[in-house]
């Protein structure tokens, strides 16, 4: 048992600093080839926050374990949005300035609620999964041409945030280095992680969706919260959301496809009429939180403290609901 939860711990601790790696990498690399900062953090920089998402989807449908693959896309955004953005927003209000983000919140909205749609008869099959994929080829071209809208009408406050961010002083050969050695590490870690969070299911008699809900799905999104809550110390509060938001929209569509397309069959009957609402729940949260029509868009501390506290709430009716309570 300890060394499934050292397997666990080592897996989840190199998925973060290898995803890092990753999107440093391959955010350097688009830049040297003259691609916008805007465009890069919309579209490289989100797929790359969602790669550990991916990578443990991947591994675990191939191992046949569907559930961890699920839960972990669907936990991932509750957790994204109940414990990283309600955790920031208790450090510091969250103001939303961009244009971009505002219209980018209603897409999410229709992205849950069609991905829902998909699986609520129960079955995720192969059919569902090119929905999912033609429905993220669709979203990554609206990123693009949002961002080439935005740059030619006037500087949009998360193109200036990213443009920060991402390095600009490092050569091709470092990018690729960090890149390769980042997607490596994102693989093996995975592997090792979805190997130790099966065994902790077994030995505990839990389903390995529950895992892929809570322990996998939180240790996922670790790089959205440290990534968040830097934002923010930094004043950049618009990246904050938008790491958010580009998130939850890539775990749907380029996490969730992965089951259908390489394991395809029945959901769990819990994802569809508990987990799925709830996430859909959050993300109607998200939308209402996120706008202001007599003043300045801002998800103060008291909005902070209501998803983290609706977070708290989830995790115990998964705890309880699971022993049976």
């Amino acid at each position: 048992m300890l060394l499934n939860i050292a397997g666990l711990l080592t897996g989840l601790l190199f998925l973060v600093f290898c995803a890092d790696d990753f999107v440093k990498g391959a955010s350097a690399i688009a830049r040297n080839f003259g691609i916008s900062p805007l465009i890069i953090g919309l579209t490289v920089v989100g797929l790359g926050t969602s790669a550990p998402e991916m990578l443990v989807a991947g591994m675990a449908s191939i191992q046949g374990n569907t559930g961890l693959a699920t839960g972990n896309a669907v936990g991932s955004n509750i957790a994204n949005i109940g414990l990283v953005l309600g955790t920031t927003a208790l450090i510091a209000p969250v103001l939303i300035k961009s244009s971009l983000l505002k219209r980018e919140l209603p897409i999410l909205l229709a992205i849950s609620i069609m991905s829902y749609l998909l699986i609520i008869d129960g079955d995720l099959s192969r059919f569902d999964g090119l929905v999912l994929l033609s429905a993220l080829a669709a979203f990554m071209y609206w990123l693009i041409r949002s961002a080439k809208q935005s740059k030619s009408q006037q500087a949009d406050p998360l193109g200036t945030e990213f443009s920060k961010e991402i390095p600009s002083n490092l050569s091709n050969s470092k990018a690729f280095f960090f890149f390769l050695r980042g997607l490596i590490g994102l693989i093996v870690s995975s592997k090792l992680l979805v190997w130790a969070a099966v065994n902790i299911a077994v030995v505990f008699g839990v389903s390995d969706l529950v895992i892929g809900l809570t322990i996998v799905a939180i240790g996922t999104s670790l790089p959205e919260l440290a990534a968040s809550i830097t934002s923010v110390l930094k004043k950049e509060s618009d990246l904050a959301v938008g790491n958010i938001i580009g998130s939850n929209a890539f775990n749907l569509l380029a996490v969730l496809c992965l089951p259908g397309l390489i394991r395809p069959g029945a959901v769990d009957s819990q994802l569809v009429f508990r987990d799925f609402p709830i996430m859909l729940g959050f993300t109607l949260l998200l939308f209402a939180f996120s706008y202001r029509f007599n003043g300045e868009a801002k998800i103060s501390r008291l909005k902070g403290t209501v998803l983290t506290i609706f977070f708290i709430s989830y995790l115990g009716k998964v705890y309880l609901e699971t022993l049976g309570v």
